[in-house]
């Protein structure tokens, strides 16, 4: 395991409130493992037998509804963990995860770490903790999806990819156009017209790469559109 490793998976909600003594003894028995792209981790519905924090990489996580299709639940990023609710709860897993990019995993086995937690109690208020962020995002991305209007989907999924938050900025779009779409709640050429549409705001687009002049105009963008949502 790299020393920025331990870093990230410190960071993270589920081991951040542990003190380095315990995390250490419940990663260091774990395995890290890199991954293809298309890697199937576990199917919906499945039994749960692990937990997953990513050191590098993204990973889908997804459902399909009674008519076949795909619903993107997120798409994960490098310190992020998934599956830990269902090892929780004793539970198959509620949606299917497969590598979207070519990614690092730390995989932790979900036996262990409930026989833990019957004798380490704060291992649960983490979990809660994780849990917890869990909803948050969930609830952030119904807010985009219902609240915000196509451009400002993408304005708002750009601005998550910058580190700053207020100039210029050059970003290279982390996975397929196609799966943002999914992940914004719109078509391939919804999400190409919205790109259109933020061209006057200072967002230029050339293949993988987008320049953003000035990401507070993106942000007031934004903010415009939760602001009229608040207001009706």
């Amino acid at each position: 395991m790299e020393h920025n490793d331990w870093r990230t998976i410190r960071s993270t909600p589920l081991f951040s409130s542990l003190s380095q003594d315990v995390t250490e003894s419940i990663v260091s028995s774990q395995g890290v493992r890199t991954y293809e792209k298309g890697t199937l981790l576990f199917q919906q519905d499945s039994p749960s037998d692990s937990f997953f924090v990513i050191l590098d990489g993204w990973v889908k996580l997804f459902r399909i509804t009674p008519n076949g299709t795909e619903a993107i639940v997120g798409v994960l990023r490098r310190g992020e963990s998934f599956g830990e609710a269902a090892i929780f709860m004793g539970r198959q897993y509620p949606v299917a995860a497969e590598i979207v990019t070519t990614s690092r995993l730390l995989k932790v086995d979900g036996e262990s770490f409930r026989r833990r937690i019957c004798v380490e109690p704060e291992l649960a208020l983490a979990i809660l903790a994780s849990l917890s962020q869990h909803l948050k995002f969930l609830v952030g991305h119904i807010e985009q999806i219902k609240v915000l209007d196509a451009s400002q989907r993408v304005a708002d999924f750009l601005i998550g990819l910058c580190n700053q938050a207020q100039g210029s900025s050059v970003i290279i779009l982390p996975y397929e156009k196609a799966l943002i779409a999914k992940r914004l709640g719109m078509t391939p050429e919804s999400l190409s017209r919205a790109l259109a549409k933020l061209r006057p705001l200072g967002i230029s687009v050339h293949q993988e790469n987008v320049t953003i002049a000035d990401v507070a105009v993106l942000r007031k963008h934004v903010a415009m559109g939760r602001n009229s949502a608040a207001h009706t």
